[in-house]
C-alpha cells in the first residue's frame, strides 16, 4: 500500500506552486531564469515545478518561455462568473454604462490593492488598460480610495480620504492613466464604513472634471447593487478589516 505524503510536504509543494504561478501575474511570459529570480527558489526546483504545471495545463511552454495555460484561464473565468457579488452587481453595472457612456468598473480590496471583478467599456474600453482580474494600488484608483475611506481605521487619515468619507465619492485624476479620470462610490450599508466593494465610471479627464452629474448615477448604481446584494440568497462576505496598512503620503 502506497504511503501518503506528509501534510507538511503537500503544503510546501502547494506554496511553491503558488509562488511560481504568481510570477505570471499580468499575463507576462517568462523564461526559467526570470521565474527563478522572482521566486528565489532553486533553479532545479523551479524547472521541475514548471514542467509539472505544463503537464497539468496550468502553464504553457513556448520555446524557452512559460505563460499561464488554458486550465488557469478556464478556472479564472469560472471564478469570476460564479462570484455572487459580480452576479448581483451586473444589471446595475450595465445600466450605469448605458446611462453615462463611460467605462464602468466593479472592484474589491485585497490588502492595499484593488482587484477588478468586472469592466464594461464599449468603445472606450481598449483605451484603458484595466482588466477583469487585474489589480492596482488602492491609493491610485477611485475604486480603491472609496474602499479605503469606507473603513474606520485610524491610520487612514489623509485629507483626501477624509473628504471621500464626508462626500461619499472618490476621484482619480490621471493617476492610473494619463488623460483619464474616474469617479467611484462605495457599495455597502447606508451610513456604514463596511463597504464590500466599490463601483466607478471612467472617462476622459475633461469630462470627469467638468461633469459633476456623473456622480449621481454612480451613487444610484452603488445603492442598487447593495439592495441586490441584500436580497440575494447567501449574501456576500463582509470585506476584511484593514489592519497595519500604511497609505503613501501621496494619497
Amino acid at each position: 500500500m502506497a504511503q501518503q505524503a506528509p501534510a507538511e510536504s503537500v503544503t510546501s509543494t502547494l506554496q511553491r506552486a503558488s509562488l511560481v504561478l504568481d510570477t505570471f501575474e499580468g499575463g507576462r511570459r517568462l523564461n526559467l531564469s526570470q521565474v527563478v529570480l522572482r521566486t528565489g527558489l532553486p533553479r532545479s526546483s523551479v524547472h521541475r515545478m514548471l514542467e509539472r504545471l505544463v503537464s497539468l495545463r496550468w502553464v504553457i511552454r513556448q520555446g524557452n518561455e512559460y505563460g499561464l495555460g488554458l486550465r488557469m484561464m478556464e478556472l479564472g473565468s469560472a471564478a469570476v462568473h460564479q462570484d455572487p457579488l459580480r452576479q448581483a452587481a451586473l444589471p446595475s453595472l450595465q445600466w450605469l454604462h448605458r446611462t453615462t457612456g463611460c467605462i464602468v468598473h466593479l472592484g474589491v480590496l485585497d490588502s492595499t490593492d484593488v482587484i477588478y471583478l468586472e469592466k464594461i467599456g464599449g468603445e472606450l474600453a481598449t483605451a484603458v488598460t484595466s482588466r477583469v482580474g487585474g489589480r492596482l494600488p488602492a491609493y491610485s484608483s477611485a475604486v480603491g480610495k472609496a474602499l479605503l475611506a469606507s473603513h474606520d481605521c485610524a491610520i487612514l487619515k489623509s485629507p483626501e480620504l477624509v473628504t471621500v468619507r464626508q462626500t461619499g465619492f472618490a476621484y482619480e485624476r490621471e493617476e492610473a492613466l494619463r488623460g483619464y479620470g474616474c469617479i467611484a462610490a462605495p457599495i455597502g450599508p447606508p451610513g456604514s464604513r463596511e463597504a464590500v466593494a466599490a463601483v466607478s465610471v471612467c472617462a476622459p479627464i475633461t469630462r470627469v472634471v467638468s461633469e459633476d452629474r456623473l456622480r449621481f448615477p454612480v451613487r444610484a448604481a452603488a445603492a442598487q447593487i447593495w439592495r441586490a446584494i441584500e436580497s440575494s440568497r447567501g449574501g456576500v462576505p463582509r470585506s476584511p478589516v484593514l489592519r497595519g496598512i500604511t497609505v503613501p503620503a501621496s494619497v
